[in-house]
């Protein structure tokens, strides 16, 4: 059982249903919302811990509700898609989500997935004074769920901040994909590793991370990433 509750946003009622239903069978506490002027409504009334998000709905799409959400909340947030959307799942990823499912899906997948991110997003949370990283320009701290890069605070995602964590832990050792997927997202990916990939460029890009600085993640072609402290 569980006293969490998950908000399921879909413009098909039969998806709402069918997910309310396992979802229910798992303990969760149910929301629903069918568009996405109904779902920014939702967010902020029932204040969810976990929205599952369908990109193509009326009014809103799912990448603007998503891109909305984040200007006020981090609160975890799966978006489903159809298997020919690579682009908008890519964007569902940039724009903060930390999940995707493609359509078809099976119901039991997405509550599998939705606990692992809860798992996931839970962490910081049980982080000691002592998990922090110093380094030139950069500084991490994750009872506090802060990161400064180059004196400036940077906000950071969840995910994100996880993938950062695992990457300075381990400065100079290469981490596969799989690895990275296992390790954050918390399960074996059934599909393509690329939700890592945007990860990555989301954290550079807001790190200000590059050939200039004194520290980097670097792209092991074929193979993964690796964090890479200069001399």
């Amino acid at each position: 059982m569980t006293d969490k509750t998950v908000l399921i946003v879909d413009d098909e009622a039969q998806i709402r249903e069918l997910l309310s239903l396992y979802f229910t069978q798992d303990g969760f506490a149910v929301a629903e919302a069918a568009d996405g002027a109904s779902a920014l409504l939702s967010v902020q009334q029932v204040k969810p811990d976990i929205i599952i998000l369908d990109i193509m709905m009326p009014v809103l799409d799912g990448i603007e509700v998503c891109r909305q959400i984040r200007k006020f909340s981090n609160v975890p947030i799966i978006i489903l898609t159809s298997r020919s959307e690579d682009d908008d799942r890519i964007l569902g990823l940039e724009t903060g989500a930390d999940d995707y499912v493609a359509k078809p899906f099976n119901p039991k997948e997405i509550v599998a997935r939705a606990k692992a991110v809860l798992r996931r997003t839970a962490a910081p949370q049980q982080y000691a004074a002592a998990d922090v990283v110093n380094l030139p320009s950069l500084a991490i701290n994750m009872a506090e769920h802060s990161v400064i890069a180059f004196g400036h605070p940077v906000a950071l995602a969840n995910k994100e901040l996880e993938v950062l964590w695992l990457l300075t832990s381990h400065p100079g050792k290469v981490l596969s994909r799989e690895q990275m997927l296992e390790l954050v997202w918390d399960y074996s990916y059934s599909g393509d590793t690329r939700t890592v990939d945007t990860h990555v460029k989301r954290l550079r890009k807001k790190l200000g991370a590059g050939p200039d600085t004194p520290w980097d993640i670097k792209t092991v072609w074929g193979i993964g990433y690796k964090f890479e402290v200069r001399p």
